[in-house]
């Protein structure tokens, strides 16, 4: 039976870092620093920021409304207006508490009753969620529904080759003993106690719904799912300070790249009073529709969103690119059936104009292979499930720009994902064979998680070819990034300075996208919320250095503190150099573990002069 222990049922968790990545960021920081912040990344902060949408309503209105709501809520929220300059008048606070210590059980010397969730899981109940049957992992049995249990969450942990993983079936017993899965690794892992809403059958017999209320909470935030719908948007500060940097002016054209969830976008239109035109653009079919969706809950006309990858947003930049082409890792060796190993550079010219429009049926998978295969005199089955893990994972930072590369790219995972369930024989017939359990983790993993990028949950969006040149008033790109400022956060063990390098040159390409597609005169602003260097000032250095007509302009408000100067010496010997004297108090940097009590978060805004004529 587990005994209760003040030190095993509570929340101090230790953030885990890839050494190498650790190192850099002491390099950074400083070690005493960079402990602070690793520490307060793993706290919600203590307050949720909420825009109000003053077109639609104001402050005064909003707070009379939040504290209706809020008397309904266990706990006391205090609602304040931001005292911020430009803010007070749109930016509430809703000041929350934590974090607290949990009485466990239910007052009986019972064993207590668990259920572990998943690190993702735990995240969103530590910023105001209940737990939802998608992410609950293990319970103990005979839970019953109204039965009090103890959540903990499982963090991954290191396992072979270096990968890491939490090593659990879901659906898994607890017997109250050490043998359970992460008994030891969950001590100082306990984020609430709540009443369960199902039983154990129903908590894994059902694919959604809320699986535990959580009554005694570690942090105390309110929950705003689907409170007042077009008046207010949860933000976090730094992004609301961020589209107030780009200055944007009633009239003006403005670019909104990799523009999803839309909470920038949104707020780039009420400072025009919605008169002007927004572009948003994403790569995602679902987002472009959420951000549609958002623009009309907020009653925002000036929003135009379409779906369009950053790197492409330039109109004429998409130039057919050849599989073979020197982006593609020339000279890989593959065996193709009958002819012996070949060399990419020597395969034949394969015509993606041939290639269906995708999707396509899964019944028409066989004779789509079969026709390839008879086009090129070669398995094109067997070649695109050889050369798959080469090209789709890497095929962004690949250069990877024509449509119909991405088409080919879109079959060979039409390929991957159907393949196991229908084979091509040397005939083009159809042999069925066995679902194999890897596909049953697929599919159970996406009825858990939903559709994802690939699946459209329906909706009509306009896909965009690109804008031309010197056409927008003002650009922001909140560029995709590690993400390492966002908090709760429990794990970034997954980043190494590798993936950190990459997320790097693929900011620069979106970064040169922005140069062309902004005017002379005109502004752009770059923002991140990741702390990582290598993703901020270093952008900024490469920004400076390499279009002599940018520089950095001050920004208004100004909340956040200074950024790095100097340059770091990574470990294969590279210098990585970031800002100058001087340059510092330009930018916005904000530290999680300042008394703002923000994200880690990035802002940097740069005036543009006259172009050269080659830009």
């Amino acid at each position: 039976m587990l005994q209760r222990s003040n030190e095993r049922y509570s929340y101090n968790p230790t953030l885990k870092w890839n050494p190498e990545v650790e190192d850099y960021f002491i390099n950074a920081y400083g070690s005493s620093h960079f402990t602070t912040i690793s520490n307060a990344l793993t706290r919600p902060s203590s307050y949720s920021c909420i825009r109000v949408n003053k077109l639609n309503s104001t402050s005064d209105g909003v707070i009379e409304k939040l504290s209706a709501y809020l008397m309904d809520k266990e706990g006391r929220f205090e609602i304040n207006k931001c005292g911020v300059d430009r803010l007070e008048d749109y930016v509430l606070f809703v000041k929350g508490s934590g974090p607290h210590m949990v009485e466990y059980g239910d007052g009986s010397e019972k064993c207590i009753k668990e259920i572990i969730v998943s690190r993702k899981c735990a995240e969103a109940v530590l910023r105001g969620a209940q737990v939802f049957v998608p992410g609950v992992l293990a319970c103990s049995a005979h839970v019953e529904k109204g039965d009090i249990v103890a959540v903990s969450v499982a963090v991954e942990q290191p396992g072979s080759v270096g990968k890491w993983g939490v090593g659990i079936t879901r659906g898994t017993v607890l017997h109250g003993t050490q043998t359970d899965p992460h008994h030891f690794e969950r001590t100082g892992l306990y984020i609430g106690q709540g009443t369960a809403m199902l039983s154990r059958v129903g908590i894994f017999g059902v694919l959604q719904g809320i699986a535990v209320e959580i009554t005694n909470k570690v942090f105390d935030l309110p929950s705003f799912h689907d409170v007042l719908k077009g008046d207010i948007f949860l933000q976090n500060l730094p992004s609301i300070v961020a589209a107030h940097a780009l200055d944007p002016q009633p009239g003006e054209r403005i670019l909104d790249m990799c523009a999803a969830p839309g909470g920038k976008t949104t707020a780039i239109a009420m400072l025009m009073k919605d008169k002007g035109e927004v572009i948003a653009v994403d790569r995602s079919h679902n987002k472009v529709l959420d951000i549609k969706k958002l623009a009309l809950e907020m009653g925002l006309n000036s929003i135009t969103a379409y779906k369009l990858d950053a790197l492409k947003a330039v109109s004429g930049s998409n130039a057919s690119t050849d599989i073979a082409s020197p982006h593609c890792s020339n000279g890989e060796t593959f065996d193709s059936p009958g002819s012996g190993p070949f060399l990419l550079k020597e395969m034949p010219s394969v015509s993606v104009n041939e290639i269906p429009p995708l999707p396509c049926k899964e019944t028409d998978l066989p004779c789509i292979l079969t026709q390839q295969d008879n086009n090129y005199g070669f398995k094109f089955s067997e070649f695109v499930k050889k050369i798959l893990s080469m090209f789709v994972d890497k095929s962004r930072l690949l250069g990877f720009s024509s449509e119909k590369t991405q088409r080919l790219l879109q079959l060979m995972q039409l390929v991957k994902e159907k393949l196991p369930k229908t084979v091509v024989g040397d005939e083009g017939k159809t042999n069925k064979t066995y679902l194999s359990k890897a596909d049953v983790r697929k599919n159970a993993r996406r009825m858990r998680n939903g559709p994802g990028r690939s699946q459209s949950v329906g909706g009509k969006v306009e896909t965009s070819k690109g804008f031309s040149q010197s056409s927008f008033d003002r650009v922001l790109l909140d560029a995709p990034c590690s993400a390492l400022g966002l908090r709760p956060r429990l794990f970034a063990g997954e980043e190494t300075l590798q993936t950190l390098r990459s997320n790097a040159r693929y900011q620069r390409k979106m970064f040169d996208q922005a140069v062309k597609l902004v005017r002379a005169g005109g502004v752009i602003v770059y923002s991140t919320c990741t702390i990582n260097p290598g993703e901020n000032e270093a952008l900024v250095r490469y920004a400076l250095d390499t279009y002599t007509f940018l520089s950095l302009a001050p920004q208004n408000p100004r909340i956040g503190g200074p950024g790095l100067v100097g340059s770091c010496e990574l470990s294969d010997g590279k210098y990585e150099e970031w800002l100058r004297p001087g340059e510092e108090d330009l930018v916005q940097k904000f530290d999680p573990s300042s008394p703002l009590d923000t994200i880690g978060f990035f802002i940097a805004k740069f005036s543009v002069g006259q172009k050269d004529a080659l830009t």
